[in-house]
């Protein structure tokens, strides 16, 4: 691992074939992130891509998100997190697995001094995290402004930094996941803070980030995302097919009957306020009734799709095992029959 970490990301002329592991938007541009630290641009609406010119890690980087056209953060393998601040072009290692270890067990250490009953487990564990080293990966990033942000992981791995990245302390004193469930992203509106990971882990922040519930849901597998509507209304989406909707603030759950048992693995809310989810076997979910029910989109898309977003005109662009892939603004919205 430290190899990797410290050999910067190669040329690659195959690399618009190579797994992407997420995709995002800055301003008119898509950003792509995937295995062997590789990042993909498109300045076309997705039509085509190159690749970016400076990535300081090899590693697999699993999720990107820009809080504007140019600032931007990208998490992967090794406990890496990336800042761009020039939309993607080039990237700048502002932490790693190793810092991340300790920055937990400090946390842990001065919790477990103050008097924290619950801390002495969360030090062994923070222990460890120090002794093997920057094994454990970071899976979800998000970031509510230019200087206050998230990033979660294996483990129950969770930071956050309140200055643009030059800080980072724990959260996991915060978020009542004692077990360290794996957590697997984290998405905000405004104030709003949704935090989703395996066996059924689901965690809300309402005050951006300063103090996190957990939420009891019906299902015990894992979450990849997990979606607010707004105040009341939340969407979470799993293994299994599982889609459960909740009008009331996650106090009950009412589940989404999908037709297939396939494993959904990304979300997301369009510019007209539908709803699109998609799953491993290559299809895409539109829900126009808020989540209510949900139909499939005609065409045929590639399997193993891991991310999506959309751009300004209105297509998508998926990311998955075989690349990127643009998604026609008429073919979204085109119902299979």
């Amino acid at each position: 691992m430290p190899d990797l970490l410290e050999a910067p990301a190669s040329a690659d002329v195959r690399a618009q074939q190579s797994p992407q592991l997420n995709v995002a938007t800055a301003g008119s541009r898509f950003v792509g992130v995937g295995v062997r630290g590789l990042v993909l641009l498109s300045d076309d609406a997705g039509r085509t891509w190159r690749q970016a010119g400076a990535v300081p890690v090899s590693v697999a980087l699993t999720d990107v998100h820009f809080v504007t056209s140019t600032d931007g953060w990208a998490v992967g393998h090794g406990g890496v997190v990336l800042q761009t601040t020039d939309g993607g072009e080039t990237w700048q290692l502002r932490l790693d697995g190793r810092q991340a270890a300790r920055i937990v067990f400090e946390d842990a250490q001065a919790r477990a001094q103050a008097g924290d009953d619950a801390a002495a487990r969360a030090l062994r564990d923070a222990q460890r995290l120090v002794e093997e080293g920057p094994d454990k990966p970071f899976l979800g990033v998000h970031f509510l402004d230019g200087q206050r942000g998230f990033a979660v992981g294996a483990y129950g791995l969770a930071l956050a930094t309140d200055d643009g990245g030059r800080n980072w302390h724990a959260l996991m004193g915060r978020i009542p996941n004692p077990r360290g469930k794996h957590l697997y992203t984290v998405r905000a509106s405004g104030a709003d803070v949704l935090i989703a990971g395996e066996q059924g882990a689901l965690f809300r922040s309402l005050d951006g980030g300063q103090h996190f519930s957990a939420i009891e849901t019906p299902y015990p597998g894992t979450w990849f995302g997990a979606l607010a509507l707004d105040r009341d209304t939340l969407l979470a989406y799993g293994l299994r097919g599982n889609v459960w909707r909740s009008a009331d603030g996650g106090a009950s759950w009412r589940q989404i009957a999908l037709g297939q048992a396939v494993t959904l693995t990304s979300g997301s809310v369009l510019a007209d306020r539908s709803i699109v989810l998609a799953d491993e076997s290559g299809r895409l979910l539109r829900s126009v009734d808020g989540a209510r029910s949900f139909t499939p989109v005609a065409g045929s898309f590639p399997t193993g799709l891991t991310g999506l977003a959309q751009g300004g005109d209105g297509a998508l662009v998926l990311s998955g095992a075989r690349g990127l892939t643009r998604v026609e603004p008429a073919q979204l919205v085109a119902e299979s029959r």
